[in-house]
């Protein structure tokens, strides 16, 4: 089919109708949801998949470990008992730590990806509908929110706030540390989505819906909420789905950095750090963890990118 009638095909269907369409025809979509959608269920059946694969994350296999803690065999220990090998040092079993540890950052992304966008929303519809000195308070508070490094910040902020709660000998418990990544990351993630939506609905709120509804005597939650809320389900999904790899990324390069998830919660910017010191000698213990983080962020990137534009009217993919 060509651009011509595809398009003339499309405009008489709904936007929804014609967005699915678009989706369906992208096999980069296709592909890279039906992997996004895998990885989330393995995340999702951890339990079940420890019960069926018979060790836990924290099982450790110190027998199967040479005597500098080097795992027997090849590859670093792949036999049928452990799949992707052993952990040098710790004896652990490699699969079941990738496995939790897609649970982690999946977890952790999706709440600070959700939690984004629903401030994100909020702010940038109040600001792009009442305008005037909200809009400029709004957009004052952005413009400090995106010059504040978030990295370095987050460095100095994390800690101090751990002391604030739990004492310096006393351990932090792993659900904290998820409460605490995921309030940073929406404290400086929400600008995107807020301006993004401030600018449709600077566009929107001048349309003769709204209008017909100011006439109406319609109070400012329902014209916000009921009427031009509605209308913004595409950037604030698109939002939504691109926000879930940033935050994956994110939350692996600040444990990479001694910051994000501790000991015992298995994750992946953990793993690959430790997995630096065995770069020669057991490369396979990088080499799992690298590939499934890459794997992960870029399903759900590609994803994103083809749902933006399938969702995007003048698409003719």
């Amino acid at each position: 089919m060509t651009a011509v009638p595809l398009a003339a095909a499309m405009s008489t269907r709904s936007p929804g109708r014609a967005a699915w369409l678009r989706l369906r025809r992208d096999r980069t979509a296709l592909v890279s949801g039906v992997v996004s959608a895998l990885l989330v269920v393995v995340a999702l059946a951890a339990p079940l998949i420890e019960a069926g694969y018979g060790i836990g994350p924290q099982d450790k296999f110190q027998d199967d470990l040479d005597q500098f803690g080097l795992p027997y065999g090849i590859a670093g220990g792949i036999t049928g008992a452990h799949w992707f090998g052993l952990e040098p040092g710790q004896g652990r079993d490699l699969f079941i730590q990738m496995v939790y540890g897609l649970r982690t950052s999946l977890g952790i992304a999706f709440a600070a990806a959700l939690m984004t966008t629903m401030v994100g929303v909020l702010l940038g519809i109040v600001a792009g509908y009442l305008g005037g000195w909200v809009d400029g308070v709004l957009n004052w508070i952005t413009d400090v929110t995106l010059a504040l490094p978030f990295l370095i910040f987050t460095l100095a902020v994390i800690r101090p706030i751990e002391l604030h709660f739990y004492g310096p000998r006393e351990a932090v418990p792993g659900w904290f540390r998820v409460v605490l990544l995921i309030t940073l990351f929406t404290a400086f993630g929400w600008t995107t989505t807020a301006r993004l939506v401030r600018g449709q609905v600077l566009s929107l709120r001048e349309r003769e819906f709204v209008e017909a509804a100011r006439a109406s005597g319609a109070r400012l939650g329902r014209i916000l909420f009921r009427e031009l809320l509605p209308n913004l389900g595409a950037p604030i999904l698109v939002a939504f789905s691109l926000g879930i790899p940033a935050y994956i990324t994110g939350e692996a390069a600040l444990s990479f950095l001694g910051i994000g998830m501790l000991e015992p919660t298995p994750d992946f910017g953990r793993t690959i750090f430790r997995s630096l010191n065995y770069l020669q000698t057991d490369p396979a213990y990088v080499l799992f963890p690298g590939v499934t983080i890459f794997v992960l962020v870029l399903a759900f990137n590609l994803f994103g990118d083809a749902l933006r534009d399938a969702l995007d009217p003048k698409s003719l993919r």
